[in-house]
């Protein structure tokens, strides 16, 4: 699994950390996510997955490798 998110995009909801908080965290200056791990385990895949699914602003992309 690989996951980029799209920074323009975001708009700081913080739903994916709320999902996934050992993959994503947000900046202290704007709220926009970013990732902690880009190639997370499989333990992890489902919680990023809906990390992706929650995100109000469509910012996560994740692909299976």
């Amino acid at each position: 699994m690989k996951i980029h998110i799209d920074e323009a995009k975001c708009v700081g909801g913080g739903q994916c950390v709320v999902a996934a908080p050992e993959v994503f965290d947000q900046r202290d200056e704007d709220g926009v996510a970013f990732l902690l791990m880009e190639n997370p385990g499989s333990e992890l895949h489902a919680s990023v997955q809906e990390a992706a699914l929650l995100c109000p602003a469509v910012a996560i992309a994740v692909a299976e490798r």
